[in-house]
């Protein structure tokens, strides 16, 4: 893929970023910036949907449309927008803790409702904004200023779950394989579907055994392997790879179907976007004065 870096900085707000040197996030953005350019979008054509945390300040660094709602809340916020214009390229951002701990109800069935939306999660292990304390996806016996002796439950595991609850695209990236990660970023957003991408980031302050190149030395690349991701159960045997062992950490596309999206069976939405509709004040005030 020919990435046009040049270009990639069109994507970029003024504002400062407030991420600490380092860290995986950078990697990211430019990733996101990139792919964007690759897409051919233009910034009036996306929304970025994001929640609280570090990775939820993602949008305010983009020159696009952007919500940035409450924790935890990022999928229901981002439904909300691809329900009321689908027109839109819409795209959820969040770290662990937002996607995968406080709305990992939210998750769940937004893998089986099947939304064309794109959820891309910054998989640091850890609660970078409250100060590192320990996420669903931090390894089980992590010591953290919360956990002194260690963390006593087993990781999440993102892409099992995404399989496992009927999602049409899982994946996983890695901040250190930017262009790899690119290329990931695309395809979720040209699926039709819920384009999932957990993304392996390090957290330079507050985990000191995910680093970069702890990552470096263990991932390798699914499609380089042969893997063929329409096979679902050879997708859930690659998925449980890692992180139940400290075995090698595949990254790539582990899954893909085409099933009907969410949006598509919608009925009131057969008549046309939402956002272009006629107004229905004048109903709605008669249907509250029958509370009178």
């Amino acid at each position: 893929m020919k990435i046009q870096k040049s270009q990639a900085s069109d994507w970029r707000s003024e504002t400062e970023i407030q991420w600490c040197p380092g860290c995986g996030n950078y990697a990211i953005l430019e990733a996101l910036s990139q792919a964007l350019v690759v897409l051919g979008l233009e910034p009036w054509q996306v929304c970025i949907v994001s929640g609280i945390g570090q990775a939820g300040k993602l949008p305010h660094y983009l020159r696009c449309n952007f919500l940035h709602g409450l924790h935890g809340r990022t999928l229901a916020q981002a439904t909300g927008v691809k329900l009321a214009n689908p027109e839109l390229a819409v795209i959820a951002i969040g770290g662990d803790g937002d996607i995968y701990g406080e709305g990992g109800g939210h998750l769940v069935h937004a893998f089986r409702r099947n939304l064309d939306i794109t959820c891309l999660v910054h998989n640091n292990g850890v609660y970078g904004l409250t100060k590192g304390q320990p996420s669903p996806t931090s390894s089980c016996g992590s010591v953290t200023r919360m956990t002194p002796k260690g963390t006593c439950t087993p990781s999440l595991n993102p892409v099992a779950l995404g399989i496992g609850a009927e999602g049409t695209f899982v994946s996983r990236g890695f901040a250190g394989s930017k262009d790899h990660l690119t290329g990931l970023i695309v395809r979720a957003v040209r699926h039709r579907g819920f384009g999932f991408v957990d993304i392996l980031q390090p957290c330079v302050t507050y985990n000191k055994v995910n680093t970069f190149q702890w990552y470096a030395e263990r991932i390798y690349d699914l499609e380089a392997s042969g893997h063929d991701p329409r096979n679902r159960e050879t997708a859930l045997v690659r998925a449980l790879e890692w992180p139940d062992s400290d075995a090698r950490i595949p990254i790539g596309v582990f899954y893909v179907e085409q099933r009907r999206t969410y949006e598509e069976q919608v009925p009131t939405l057969a008549s046309g976007v939402l956002t272009q509709a006629a107004s229905y004040a004048g109903l709605l005030k008669r249907l509250l004065e029958d509370f009178k």
